[in-house]
């Protein structure tokens, strides 16, 4: 393995333990949001208007973040099974294929998310007084992330290797 695919692992890695981290921290954000809305709705009688909107925006980041660990850490929808069946030189291109497929996919979130980033980032989300825009902007990140990770499966596919889950 060269050094800079060895830089380039341990880069994708830290990058799919940030985004675990920063998904948990959501986690928690959307409990804690939820919860002050509970307990102003039922105990304050005054439910903060902030707390589901912020709620849904923060759901937006974490499934982005998710589905961007799920992709690297091979967590994702497949055909295992299938595949699995197949002899080794057309498993391998058809592995290559998959990812190939993925991170094409991941380069359409891209593109698509930064159109809507930037044609809804004028407008203000009155609940939150923040840009509507970042509602897409996960998209933009999940995309520009599962486009890295996919490069970074390929590359291990054909090196012989596998990608190790950065939560090891």
């Amino acid at each position: 393995m060269s050094s800079s695919t060895s830089l380039f692992t341990r880069i994708c890695a830290g990058l799919s333990k940030a985004c675990l981290i920063l998904a948990v921290i959501g986690l928690i954000a959307i409990i804690l949001a939820v919860q002050s809305q509970v307990f102003g709705r039922y105990v304050l009688n005054d439910t903060p208007t902030w707390a589901e909107a912020l709620s849904m925006l923060l759901i937006l980041y974490v499934t982005a973040f998710g589905v961007a660990v799920g992709v690297r850490d091979a967590g994702h929808i497949g055909l295992e099974s299938l595949v699995v069946l197949l002899p080794e030189s057309l498993r391998l291109k058809i592995e290559i294929l998959i990812h190939v497929c993925v991170g094409v996919f991941g380069a359409f979130m891209v593109q698509s998310g930064y159109m809507w980033t930037t044609l809804k980032w004028t407008d203000i989300k009155p609940m939150l007084n923040v840009p509507s825009g970042m509602d897409y902007l996960p998209l933009v990140i999940a995309g520009a992330l599962i486009v890295l990770f996919s490069i970074e499966h390929i590359i291990a596919l054909l090196q012989g290797k596998e990608v190790e889950p950065a939560w090891n």
